[in-house]
């Protein structure tokens, strides 16, 4: 069985960075998906990065330019570095995971099988 754990969000000033990061075990296949998704209050969850097992990504537009995901095989973690943080990023985060890649499971469809329990990221203004 597949799980996930998130680790560091908090509360920071807008402009500041964070970095999160889910811990994954239990996966045995060669290829998979890896996301971050993120869902605010009275808000619909929405996509903000995802990686697949070759290393490609892909980021929402409000995030471009700003947040950067990445993956350490050798961890089995999956990590996204927040910088320029703003508060309309406010929102619980949680780390996804699926197989076998981010086009089969498309990406931002939300399809995921594996959800961690979600870390909250609070910016003020």
């Amino acid at each position: 069985q597949v799980q996930l754990v998130e680790s560091g969000g908090g509360s920071v000033q807008a402009g500041g960075s964070l970095r999160l990061s889910c811990a994954a075990s239990g996966y045995t296949g060669r290829r998979y998906c890896m996301g971050w998704f993120r869902q605010a209050p009275g808000k619909e969850r929405e996509g903000v990065a995802t990686i697949d097992s070759d290393g490609s990504s892909s980021y929402a537009d409000s995030v471009k330019g700003r947040f950067t995901i990445s993956k350490d095989n050798a961890k089995n973690s999956l990590y996204l570095q927040m910088n320029s943080l703003k508060p309309e990023d406010n929102a619980m985060y949680y780390c996804a995971a699926a197989s076998p890649s981010c086009t089969v499971v498309k990406r931002w469809s939300g399809l995921f099988p594996y959800w961690g329990q979600g870390t909250q990221v609070t910016v003020s203004s």
